[in-house]
Order: C-alpha cells, then sequence, then structure tokens
C-alpha cells in the first residue's frame, strides 16, 4: 500500500485512539478527554503535528509527557514523523473536560 492509498482522516482517528492511551499521572484519565490535545494536524506527507497543553505550567509531566505522546503517536506505521508543540494560549481549565472525563471524575 502506498502512501497515496491512507486515507488522512483514518489516520487521524487512529491517532486519536493512540492519545486515549496515553494518561495524566495524577488524574486518571487519558489525555485526550482531559482536554490537553487542542489540536491534530496531518500534511500531505503523513506528519503530524499535535498542539496540546497541560494541566499547568509546572506540572510534573512538563518534560516527559510531550516525549511519550511525540513517541506514541510515531510508532504509527503511516506516521512518517511527529512533533508537539505545547501551549498555554488559552490555558487548560476543567470546562475543556469531555463528559466522559468529568463523569469519571465525578465532576457530573
Amino acid at each position: 500500500m502506498n502512501n497515496k492509498d491512507i486515507d488522512v482522516s483514518a489516520l487521524g482517528e487512529k491517532i486519536v485512539g493512540v492519545l486515549k492511551t496515553i494518561f495524566d499521572p495524577e488524574i486518571p484519565v487519558d489525555i485526550y478527554e482531559l482536554g490537553l490535545i487542542y489540536d491534530v494536524f496531518v500534511n500531505e506527507d503523513f506528519e503530524v503535528k499535535i498542539l496540546m497543553t497541560l494541566t499547568s505550567p509546572n506540572c510534573p509531566v512538563a518534560e516527559t509527557l510531550p516525549l511519550e505522546v511525540e513517541e506514541k503517536v510515531k510508532s504509527i506505521d503511516e506516521v512518517k514523523n511527529a512533533e508537539v508543540e505545547i501551549t498555554f494560549d488559552p490555558p487548560w481549565t476543567k470546562d475543556i473536560m469531555s463528559e466522559e472525563a468529568k463523569l469519571e471524575l465525578g465532576m457530573l
């Protein structure tokens, strides 16, 4: 199968699937449902850029979590390269969490 046969939206779903396997060590919810992933970009060369945030700028996993995200996304066969950009604009708040995450944490 050559790259042109790969559907970018299917790859996007695969990336989201991988992101849902990564958990914030302090909160028993995956980083996707937690709302830490702001955007996922995939270009025609299957290079991925992920815009994400952390629960706070001095989050204990500020050094390791972005690397874990990058490594796990790079491990997807179709992905040629992955880069994670951290932003605190807008800052993360509990309101960003999915209903599933709020339910899991007893906030609903």
